[in-house]
C-alpha cells in the first residue's frame, strides 16, 4: 500500500513573509496563511471558522522559491500553496519539549491581481484565479520575474530534495 502526504491550500497571508538563510547558505522563507471553512453551529446557524497554518519554503536546486514568495508577496495576498506536511520537535531553552506542524511548499501560486490589493504578484507555477472564480492563464515566475544572476529557471528532478 503508498502512502501520500499533500496539502492544497488558498488563503491570505497573515503577516509579511521572512526570509533568512541556513549556515549552508539556503534560503528559508517562513510565512503563515489563513483559510475560512462554513460549519453549521449548535443552534443550526452557519458560522465561518478560520485556520492558520505555517508555510515553508526552501529554495531547491535551480528554484528559487523561498525568495520569490519573500520578494514578491505581503499581507494579505492571495496564494495557493501545495506541499506537504510536516511535524517537528525540539527542545526549548527552557528545557520544555515544542513540537509544531507546518507545510513544506513545493508550488506557490500568486493568486492576487497585480493592480488588485493585498500585494499579489506573478504565479511562482503559474495560472490563476480571476475574481469571477474562472480558472485564467498567466505567466509563470520564470517568464514575468527576471531570474537573480541569470540562473537557469528549468528544474532537475533529480536535485529536487524530497
Amino acid at each position: 500500500m503508498s502512502n501520500l502526504n499533500k496539502a492544497l491550500l488558498i488563503g491570505r497571508l497573515t503577516k509579511d513573509p521572512e526570509m533568512r538563510y541556513t549556515p549552508s547558505g539556503t534560503a528559508v522563507t517562513n510565512f503563515s496563511i489563513a483559510t475560512n471553512r462554513w460549519s453549521s453551529g449548535g443552534e443550526g446557524e452557519r458560522k465561518e471558522f478560520t485556520d492558520y497554518h505555517n508555510i515553508v519554503a526552501y529554495n531547491a536546486g535551480k528554484r528559487n522559491l523561498a525568495e520569490i514568495v519573500a520578494q514578491y508577496t505581503r499581507k494579505g495576498a492571495l496564494v495557493y500553496v501545495e506541499g506537504r506536511i510536516q511535524t517537528r520537535s525540539w527542545e526549548g531553552q527552557d528545557g520544555q519539549k515544542r513540537r509544531t506542524t507546518e507545510i513544506i511548499a513545493n508550488d506557490v501560486q500568486f493568486l492576487d491581481s497585480r493592480s488588485g490589493g493585498g500585494g499579489g504578484g506573478a504565479g511562482v507555477g503559474g495560472g490563476g484565479v480571476a475574481a469571477d472564480g474562472a480558472a485564467r492563464s498567466r505567466p509563470s515566475a520564470s517568464e514575468d520575474i527576471p531570474a537573480p544572476d541569470d540562473a537557469p529557471r528549468d528544474v532537475d528532478p533529480d536535485e529536487i530534495p524530497f
